[in-house]
């Protein structure tokens, strides 16, 4: 008789190679570490074949191990390809989206209200965070798709935005800028503060916010010059009449899951037509 090996046993050894541990690989399916542990010491069992070598809490991949790490990614593509093929065109769960601010403002009545339209049976489920934030959450398989920024010729990128200073002109002229900024990690707090550092100009942060909202009010009352694409105010003062420093420009990346149901993938292609489009 020929050994059937469960799916879920070939996922957990997968993650446990593509994360580097039991403990990354417990978070990403959604099972304890000591679950974990049987799971594999099941599928060795069927294989009667070792897959790891054990140095404390190290794991190295044994000569079998190795083989069917190949193999185990070829049937895991298959199975999820056949899934998808097989549902396409229901609805069977959330399609779930993350997204910066800058784009959540501006596509949550649009693009969200047109898949709304084209999939009336669908439910939603919307994450706005920072890019990191949501990248992680898309490797842990809780978003589908995401919406962020990335660097200048980031392989994901959908299209790509200049990044400018906001704020008085005024507050340009100090000795010592006054910044506003997002709480880290944030992309254009490292940008706007390396390139003032790059031109000898002395900073502060006078206005440190999580909230987009609340960083834009502080740039209108005057508080700090802040760094962001054109997305954030329709008017931004010019860097160079203003006497700041350039600032690099600005990936508009979208990264989605593997494999997508039918109503997910087309918000993942109306996402992309959105962005590319700004």
């Amino acid at each position: 008789m020929p050994v059937n090996l469960p799916t879920n046993l070939l996922r957990s050894f997968v993650a446990i190679v593509d994360t580097g541990s039991m403990l990354n690989a417990s978070e990403k399916v959604f099972v304890t570490q000591s679950a974990l542990s049987l799971q594999i010491k099941r599928l060795e069992e069927l294989l009667q074949q070792p897959l790891f070598h054990r140095d404390g809490r190290r794991l190295t991949l044994t000569p079998a191990g190795d083989l069917m790490l190949d193999y185990a990614r070829k049937v895991l593509t298959l199975h999820d390809e056949a899934v998808a093929a097989v549902t396409a065109g229901q609805f069977s769960g959330p399609a779930r989206i993350g997204m910066v601010q800058d784009f959540a403002e501006m596509l949550l009545s649009g693009l969200l209200a047109q898949f709304a339209e084209l999939h009336p049976e669908a439910q939603i489920y919307s994450r706005v965070a920072g890019t990191a934030e949501l990248l992680a959450l898309l490797e842990r398989r809780q978003l589908d798709i995401v919406l962020g920024y990335g660097v200048p010729g980031d392989a994901a990128a959908v299209s790509h935005a200049a990044m400018t200073w906001f704020g008085d002109a005024a507050l340009a002229g100090r000795d010592v800028i006054p910044l506003a900024v997002l709480e880290q990690p944030c992309r254009f707090r490292e940008a706007a503060i390396r390139a003032l550092e790059d031109a000898g100009r002395g900073w502060r942060i006078t206005v440190e916010t999580p909230n987009l909202t609340t960083l834009r009010a502080a740039v209108q009352a005057g508080l700090g010059m802040t760094a962001r694409t054109p997305l954030f105010l329709p008017d931004a003062v010019d860097a160079g009449d203003a006497g700041l420093p350039p600032l690099p420009g600005v990936s508009c990346i979208l990264h989605a899951a593997p494999v997508l149901d039918g109503a997910t993938a087309r918000l993942s292609e109306l996402a992309r037509a959105t962005v590319a489009s700004l």
